[in-house]
């Protein structure tokens, strides 16, 4: 065999120094990198309380205070945060001279409106406890400064715990057994208030309620086929749980919210054609084709026929209530979306009754180069303003001289002054309102994701013009070609 030279065998061993480590340690394309169990954060090792745990309790804050031994930071902890406050820090708007705060404590929705009309019951959901009644007409106070108001069961009791109004554990609840049970919170523990939100299973979301307690794939492969909790999206450090609803919210830092790139890679699809769509198109558009897979969720309320005897059945009428229409696998609503609103309704706020009131109004355009198409539930209701002052109106709704007991409009808005300061001049009417909820559960199987022509098609679900385009994109080349 013919011998080689020996500068063509320096040149080859010089190549293979060089060449391989690069294709060895070459970073991958980020198209092809996509680990998402990577990212999901370690599940500490519980220590069960069984055997810690002694008791007698005479009251929730009882053990609260038993917690604080072991856990002396804890309740500090929360007393910081939304959950606790049901209130935002000061923040400034456009609309207002003053700085504002939003939340369940001061501003209103188009569901049950107010949760000051019906704090009894509406504490139910709160992480505290120990809500007390003024008066007859059960106004209440709370001490947010004492950490003993915290209620610690309502989040970590694995079994057998309720609440039951004021806040308070239900009377039945064994407060021993309920304490031995205490874990890190899991789906259902979460589910208690987040599945049940507007007064009932399903009712505000339309992507969050009990039918995802025990999933299928089928219906969130998140937590049906690779039982996530929800701790493992909405992390949380120091009882800070990262994820704010942007319902209750003007501006969110990023930091504070969660998103799928968290686990997901940024552009995670093999077809370069699909990753392409990132850049405008968020993935909850593709993968949450339809709101309210198994639970039907309510799209619809009109207050303004409430106080008849029609007959209570729930999905489409109560007295209390007025009419109400739901609604499952439905198309959600798609509109540009920064993580942010425009604007959001507060309390006093001046409206044209001639037209739809937003309660919050997403922000984001076509060329806002944050935003990105986005699916929400929009839901539709017919609710109480002052027709003098032309601001909606927030009923009391509980209570013996409340709206549910006497069905007497005035009378549960002169109330409302009294309690809330928000003027009633006698006279009201019902106008239409519209809220938009962001859909961010419900993540279906990427084989049940939207294919091309279900967008880009003549009976598309996405309106093109009402997004800002002259017409289907895929005509023209893209996102920019209307600047």
């Amino acid at each position: 065999m013919k011998k080689q030279p020996f500068w063509i065998l320096g040149l080859i061993g010089i190549l293979a120094v060089s060449i391989v480590p690069l294709i060895v340690f070459w970073p991958k394309a980020e198209a092809k990198i996509d680990d998402p169990w990577a990212n999901v954060p370690d599940h500490p090792v519980h220590t069960s309380h069984a055997d810690i745990i002694k008791g007698p309790f005479a009251t929730g804050q009882e053990v609260t205070q038993a917690c604080l031994q072991c856990h002396p930071n804890a309740a500090h902890d929360i007393m910081g945060t939304t959950h606790f406050t049901w209130e935002s820090e000061p923040f400034d708007v456009p609309w207002r001279d003053e700085p504002v705060t939003i939340g369940k404590a001061n501003q209103i929705n188009n569901f049950c409106i107010s949760a000051q009309g019906n704090q009894k019951s509406c504490t139910a959901c709160h992480i505290g406890q120990g809500w007390q009644e003024t008066n007859s007409t059960e106004e209440m106070t709370f001490d947010f400064s004492k950490q003993e108001n915290v209620d610690c069961l309502i989040c970590h009791a694995t079994s057998g715990y309720k609440k039951g109004t004021y806040g308070n554990p239900d009377v039945e609840v064994d407060l021993v057994a309920a304490a031995k049970s205490v874990a890190a919170p899991n789906r259902a523990m979460c589910g208690n208030c987040h599945f049940n939100g507007g007064g009932g299973n399903g009712v505000k979301h339309g992507d969050l309620d009990q039918s995802l307690i025990f999933p299928n794939e089928n219906l969130d492969i998140h937590m049906g086929k690779n039982n996530l909790n929800c701790t493992d999206c909405h992390t949380t450090k120091d009882h800070v749980v990262k994820g704010r609803l942007v319902v209750d919210n003007i501006t969110i830092d990023p930091e504070e919210q969660v998103s799928c790139t968290q686990c997901h890679s940024q552009q995670p699809h093999e077809d370069e054609r699909v990753n392409l769509h990132t850049q405008a198109v968020a993935c909850q558009t593709c993968h949450i084709p339809t709101i309210a897979v198994k639970d039907p969720t309510k799209v619809s309320w009109d207050w303004s026929t409430s106080g008849q005897d029609l007959g209570d059945d729930h999905f489409t009428y109560l007295k209390i209530k007025g009419s109400f229409a739901y609604d499952k696998n439905l198309t959600p609503t798609y509109q540009w979306f920064n993580g942010n609103l425009e604007y959001r309704y507060l309390l006093g706020d001046k409206i044209d009754p001639s037209q739809p009131t937003y309660i919050n109004k997403v922000a984001g355009s076509i060329s806002d180069p944050t935003a990105k198409i986005f699916p929400f539930k929009l839901h539709v209701a017919r609710q109480p303003y002052d027709t003098e002052y032309n601001h909606l109106l927030a009923p009391i709704t509980s209570g013996p001289e409340g709206y549910w007991t006497t069905f007497d409009w005035n009378n549960a808005f002169e109330l409302a002054q009294q309690r809330m300061g928000l003027a009633y001049s006698g006279n009201y009417d019902f106008t239409e309102t519209y809220m938009y909820w962001p859909s961010s559960h419900m993540v279906q199987p990427k084989e049940n994701a939207l294919q091309c022509a279900e967008c880009h098609s003549e009976n598309g679900r996405l309106d093109w013009k009402a997004l800002g385009y002259p017409g289907d994109p895929i005509d023209f080349g893209g996102r920019s070609a209307n600047q």
